[in-house]
């Protein structure tokens, strides 16, 4: 899930002859830690070091790398609570939130562990009626090194999403982590050396947005990125000069519609968790509300309810904590003040709202479709919710959004859900849910448009960091002997009728 509207991954660089830099606690400002910044040269010692692992850890199959990669689940989970204390220090989000967070990750870590054999192993497929000569084998290969550029609002899951994929298909890692939580990722490494500490399988390389350049320009097989759309574009233009292939997730804009038959207590209960969650810091969460007119006020009403509810601040008894990225507050409030000054109505909260670091919920009605709050990502506790006719009208303007990672829709009509799910331009869906689709390790994620290309989690995943190769063996001689510069006119005349015989009835 991708990290924010501004700085994704960053783009800060580092103050000049600086070697370190600190992460702070947003709720306080305080110091948590000091990390070295990663020049060049150290990224690509990383990298070679990776390369050199990465024949041992290639070499131990399917089964060895699983055995490594389940004491790594283990070792996560049992030490749980103290990575949720480090993530809930960087982040500010709050204890539970980090735990659950923590949860789905190590599910991911362990289906790719459990699943990479059966689904990227040595596989026969047929051959076909003129091959039949042949034995067709179909092989998945790992890439050697992969560089995974991770975001700071979901610091394990997101990039584990990667992570996890790429270690089961054989990879070797180098993972440079958001300069806002580096102390999580140094964290996972940490129990991996404790496991593993001559084989660096697994590296992190820490720093400002020059580092992850320099990683991206490090000679890695493959990039996987979480961030904006704009940063994206960057590290596809840099990966493009040596033909390096990108995974990238650029973020969301993702709609929920509602329709007239919907239970609305679900629906808004699902709306508050999707939009006001982790303070909106998530990509595939809900940013616009598209509920049918008959039952508009009434979800209203219950939706404002809920949300006025939530306890904001950075206590452990808090929905949700601050603004991970201090600049994130202006974005949001500039989305407010937008939508307000073209006409929308203020349902719950306002220009009030927003109290740095911290940003109470805010649900806007009416909200004119061209304003910033219904075409840019807003990742922040800001719900736009307009009317529509229908799913249909639901699904037109749900489309206009130029992002396409997400989505959800509340209806009891099975039939008129799945087709509105299959018209929804996004590359994930949840009916009568919201982010139902994350938890899922078999099902793959990501989206399209500004959203990114590529999969990551489930078997499209597990692909994603593999290459390919066919093979084919020759177990007798072909009757026809068609590849040879002496062909025979016989054999070219039978060639000919086979091609009418077996395809020319379309």
């Amino acid at each position: 899930m991708s990290q924010g509207t501004d700085n994704k991954p960053s783009t800060a660089e580092a103050p000049d002859a600086a070697t370190t830099f600190a992460s702070l606690d947003p709720r306080t400002g305080g110091v948590l830690a000091e990390y070295q910044i990663h020049d060049a040269d150290a990224v690509a010692a990383a990298v070679a070091r990776a390369r050199e692992a990465s024949v041992w850890w290639s070499a131990l199959g399917f089964d060895g790398r699983k055995k490594w990669l389940q004491k790594w689940k283990a070792a996560i989970a049992r030490d749980a609570q103290s990575l949720a204390g480090v993530m809930a220090a960087e982040t500010g989000k709050p204890v539970d939130d980090a735990i659950l967070e923590i949860m789905l990750a190590v599910e991911h870590l362990d289906w790719a562990s459990k699943n990479a054999g059966k689904v990227l192993g040595r596989k026969k497929v047929p051959s076909g009626l003129v091959s039949a000569n042949q034995e067709s084998t179909l092989y998945y290969q790992p890439l050697g090194v992969v560089g995974v550029i991770g975001p700071w609002n979901y610091p394990v899951f997101t990039p584990m999403g990667s992570i996890s994929y790429a270690l089961a298909a054989g990879n070797t890692i180098v993972f440079k982590p958001s300069e806002l939580t580096p102390g999580v990722a140094v964290w996972l490494e940490d129990k991996w050396k404790a496991l593993v500490p001559n084989q660096p399988v697994f590296q992190v390389v820490t720093g400002y947005g020059a580092t992850g350049g320099a990683l991206v320009e490090a000679g890695v097989d493959k990039v996987a990125f979480t961030g904006s759309g704009p940063t994206a574009k960057k590290v596809m233009a840099a990966c493009a000069k040596t033909l390096t292939p990108l995974v990238a997730e650029g973020g969301g804009k993702d709609a929920m519609l509602v329709a007239a038959d919907a239970d609305l207590d679900v629906a808004a209960s699902f709306a508050v968790f999707g939009g006001m969650g982790n303070a909106g810091q998530t990509c595939a969460g809900v940013e616009r509300i598209y509920v049918a007119d008959e039952v508009y006020d009434a979800f209203v009403r219950k939706l404002t309810d809920k949300a006025s509810r939530l306890r904001v601040g950075g206590d452990k008894d808090s929905s949700y904590g601050p603004m991970t990225l201090d600049r994130q507050n202006a974005i949001v409030r500039g989305q407010v003040e937008d939508a307000l000054d073209k006409g929308a109505h203020a349902l719950l909260g306002g220009r009030e709202s927003l109290r740095e670091p911290y940003i109470d919920p805010v649900i806007l009605g009416d909200v004119p479709e061209d304003s910033t709050a219904m075409t840019e990502e807003t990742f922040g506790p800001l719900l736009a919710v307009n009317r529509m006719r229908d799913l249909e009208d639901g699904v037109e303007k749900a489309n206009r959004a130029n992002y396409g990672l997400g989505a959800s829709i509340f209806t009891k009509d099975k039939a008129r859900a799945v087709k509105a799910a299959e018209n929804l331009r996004t590359g994930m869906v949840s009916i009568n849910s919201v982010l139902g689709f994350a938890g899922v390790a078999a099902l793959p994620f990501g989206g399209v448009g500004e959203s990114g290309f590529g999969r990551i989690h489930g078997a499209d995943g597990l692909r994603e960091f593999t290459r390919p190769k066919a093979v084919t063996r020759q177990k007798f001689k072909a009757p026809l002997n068609l590849l040879t510069m002496e062909r025979k006119a016989r054999d070219m005349k039978i060639a000919a009728w086979m091609l009418k015989t077996l395809h020319g009835k379309g």
